[in-house]
């Protein structure tokens, strides 16, 4: 049984001299709007990643590759930062002088050390001749409080000679329980002090500020020659250096500097 309703073509363009109650089609066809007549890409097989191909989506892969560079751009800094970090450590006078290395590991300065003989202070590299440290040295200490203790620790890592250390390390002091803010003549000498008397080549004088656990923890080694500060430290638990300094020494009648 055929449908009743006219076809769309006969509603749209009525036969010439048919009778018409409006100007206006009884059941128009839907227009078609402007987004039908845009060309679109075939649909995608799901097979297949997905292509990006909104504005809000290029917009969000955009915001990921931005977030990607700036990631790697940080890493960069971070390495720069490394580096910078490590020519510092280079320009120290403890590296240079190979004090870290030889005798410790590298370490954070934490507490104040100054050593002066008679009117000179001892900095990091300078010269001394045998006859100008003869005498003990004055030695201060920071710290926090009288409540924390160090131990002091001087030796000589080119013993007899920088050529033929095989004397490294020469104990030439010790010093324990020193109060935090005062100076070795409040601690315990455990080691008398031996004045420097270097009679091949220039040697290193090192003096190592250590943080004890607590007091009457650290005792005398048995020996000076061949003393090691690292296996020291790592007996009596007393982790890196607080500070460190040292002075360069040869015979009264040396000539030249010490090569790096």
């Amino acid at each position: 049984m055929g449908s009743s309703w006219p076809a769309d073509s006969q509603l749209l363009y009525p036969r010439r001299g048919a009778h018409t109650t409006t100007s206006r089609p009884l059941h128009p066809s839907p227009r078609p709007d402007a987004a039908a007549c845009v060309l679109r890409p075939p649909p995608i097989p799901s097979d297949r990643p997905l292509v990006i191909t909104s504005r809000a989506d290029r917009a969000r892969s955009g915001r990921r590759v931005l977030g990607s560079v700036v990631a790697g751009a940080s890493e960069s800094g971070g390495e720069i930062r490394r580096r910078r970090k490590m020519s510092r450590g280079r320009g120290d006078p403890l590296v240079l002088g190979r004090v870290v290395g030889d005798v410790v590991d590298p370490f954070v300065r934490r507490v104040a050390l100054r050593v002066a003989y008679g009117a000179r202070e001892v900095s990091n590299g300078c010269e001394l001749r045998p006859s100008a440290v003869a005498d003990q040295p004055r030695v201060a200490v920071g710290g926090p409080d009288m409540r924390t203790f160090y131990t002091l620790v001087m030796v000589d890592p080119d013993a007899p000679s920088p050529s033929d250390p095989n004397l490294r390390e020469y104990l030439h002091w010790l010093v324990t329980d020193i109060p935090a803010t005062t100076g070795v003549s409040f601690g315990t000498e455990v080691v008398c002090y031996e004045s420097p008397r270097p009679v091949l080549g220039i040697h290193r004088l090192v003096f190592l500020l250590f943080e004890q656990l607590g007091r009457q923890t650290v005792y005398a080694p048995g020996w000076r020659q061949n003393f090691s500060t690292r296996d020291f430290a790592e007996l009596y638990n007393l982790g890196l250096p607080a500070a460190a300094v040292y002075f360069n020494c040869q015979r009264e009648s040396g000539t030249g500097g010490r090569r790096m």
